[in-house]
């Protein structure tokens, strides 16, 4: 079996946020760790979406060419992502040339097949401005929830998909001006409409394995009909419509961004040399689990949209699984950058690092409900769980190794593990592989902190330390022990926490690419016997691998924090 793995393409017009990063990008990423120290072949595919009308809204203001204004914020995404250790195998754009070519083959299979037509419809426009007003060009309030500030795409806090036309109140965003109305123009539509029985003949195969959440909103939306939409716009920035009568037209970002998805795997397949095909060997290969991480707000697009467009051209498999994720919150208010609630993201890792700041969002991993970021919580998810429970344990552990034993631990010594404790442990990894093969990555990590508890829990009952001035052997047999169990949690940490796994593994001179790690990751404990067969001498000097937060800064920052709070 395959695993293609996509992450939702972030959008090339702001920071990266603590939210974009617990409920899409390290979750995909985990996954995509685990799947390959499982011995699978998995690849990581993301990139940068970049069309749209609010990257023109905002390239404008900061006078700066619409390439040049994506290309930045491809680069500082991309910058952020390597310094939260979340890896890609490809991350692309989707304003490059390879990606306009795949677009236009599917615009133009659609269109063949009748399930692109052109239709007459109403568009809004400023009368006092006289702009056009697509999408983000105009906010209203929504005729679903009444938020306020409703885009003519989207409501951010409902996320219904937007009909500008029902929009409460418009307001233009050219000229801030409420002189708004429909007039007639024509537009080229994708129509979901015809797909309707083939969709559902579809969802109805993937409804048994999606989550909860995800299933009865795609359902409220579909069950009656699907309704046509318009995939081109009046815009001066995106992929032409490939039709003489559509001069000045564009293919609408909603339309091109999931291809993106297909075009990345091809580009990233032609830059590394593989003679797969991207078509054949992965996209459209019936061994292939296609998995789509995405936040909330992309359900539609990926639920509905992109599988109408899959199911209608043939090209590629539908999505398999869709691990969609709910909100990440900022101390339960949802992250907003233009009304300052907001953690800088790359601030936060420049400060606490990787390691840190990976274990506590995924213990925030939106699986079923909101959750909600806090500095208390990094706080005492660090101080507590990581640096008191593992980073205390393996302390502990390694360095009375050090000291009393420098020549090293027999292997006899390890026996005890063996008989007692193995079979423990083959049953934990198959319960690991359970969890995070259905998605379920924050309980992992839940289970990989039981596993450090009940380790920490044997060296503290056992106290080599007590147990060396009366017996020395049966400390040594203690010691022995628990390097068997450090081995096995250096391992499980690989996907988490990348670093940390690093320097856990250097005690034994390996890292997550030794094939002893990928054995015992792979449930074949019997390459724990072959590791310690001939004892166990430390192969660097053990050292504190968690690091305690200072209560003090956390105090600075969530004043900071609450200072943000009353001003808005």
């Amino acid at each position: 079996m395959k695993y293609l793995i996509t992450s939702a393409l972030p959008y090339a017009n702001g920071p990266i946020h603590f939210g974009h990063i617990a409920g899409v990008y390290l979750p995909s990423d985990i996954f995509t760790r685990h799947k390959k120290l499982k011995g699978e072949k998995a690849i990581h595919i993301s990139g940068s979406d970049e069309h749209g009308v609010a990257i023109m809204q905002n390239a404008q203001k900061a006078k700066i060419s619409y390439q040049e204004y994506v290309n930045q914020w491809h680069k500082t995404h991309k910058d952020l992502f390597d310094k939260y250790d979340i890896k890609f195998d490809f991350f692309g754009q989707t304003s490059a040339e390879y990606h306009k070519e795949e677009t236009l083959v599917w615009f133009n299979d659609l269109l063949k097949k009748g399930l692109i037509e052109k239709k007459a419809e109403q568009q809004l426009q400023c009368q006092d401005c006289k702009n056009m007003l697509p999408d983000r060009f105009v906010e209203g309030e929504c005729y679903v929830c009444h938020y306020a500030e409703a885009r003519g795409d989207e409501c951010p806090s409902c996320g219904t998909w937007i009909d500008p036309l029902k929009l409460l109140k418009p307001v233009c965003k050219f000229c801030g001006s409420k002189n708004v109305k429909a007039i007639d123009s024509f537009q080229w539509y994708l129509m979901l409409s015809k797909m309707h029985e083939k969709f559902h003949a579809w969802f109805n195969t993937r409804k048994p394995f999606w989550r909860k959440s995800v299933v009865p909103f795609v359902e409220s939306l579909t069950k009656d009909n699907l309704v046509d939409r318009a995939i081109t716009r009046d815009l001066d920035w995106g992929i032409d419509v490939p039709l003489a009568e559509a001069k000045g037209k564009k293919i609408y970002v909603w339309f091109d961004a999931p291809i993106g998805y297909v075009s990345n795997t091809k580009q990233f397949l032609k830059e590394s040399g593989s003679k797969e095909d991207y078509i054949k060997d992965w996209w459209g290969n019936k061994d292939t689990t296609i998995v789509n991480f995405i936040g909330k707000d992309n359900i539609i697009f990926h639920s509905i949209i992109f599988p109408v467009m899959s199911l209608g051209t043939g090209f590629v498999n539908p999505v398999t699984d869709l691990p969609a994720n709910q909100y990440v919150n900022l101390e339960g208010k949802q992250f907003s950058k233009s009304k300052g609630w907001y953690v800088d993201a790359e601030e936060a890792i420049n400060q606490f690092g990787s390691d840190a700041l990976r274990f506590y969002l995924t213990s925030l991993i939106p699986e079923t409900a909101d959750s909600s970021f806090t500095w208390k919580g990094l706080e005492l998810k660090i101080n507590s769980e990581l640096a008191n429970n593992i980073g205390n344990f393996i302390n502990r552990a390694m360095k009375f190794s050090a000291s009393k034993w420098p020549e090293g631990l027999e292997a006899d010594k390890f026996t005890p593990f063996y008989e007692s404790h193995l079979k423990d442990v083959d049953n934990w990894i198959k319960d690991h592989h359970e969890l995070l093969d259905s998605y379920q990555i924050k309980k992992g990590q839940e289970q990989l902190l039981a596993l450090g508890s009940k380790v920490n829990q044997f060296i503290t009952e056992r106290a080599p330390w007590t147990e060396f001035k009366t017996d020395p052997e049966k400390a040594k047999e203690t010691i022995a022990i628990s390097s068997a169990y450090v081995l096995v949690m250096g391992a499980f940490f690989a996907p988490y926490l990348p670093k940390l796994s690093a320097s856990i593994l250097s005690y034994f001179g390996l890292d997550d690419q030794s094939q002893v790690v990928k054995d015992i990751y792979q449930g074949k404990t019997s390459s724990i016997k072959d590791y310690f067969c001939k004892g166990f001498k430390l192969h660097v000097e053990p050292q504190g691998l968690v690091p305690k937060i200072d209560p003090k800064v956390i105090e600075e920052l969530d004043a900071k924090l609450k200072e943000k709070a009353s001003a808005i």
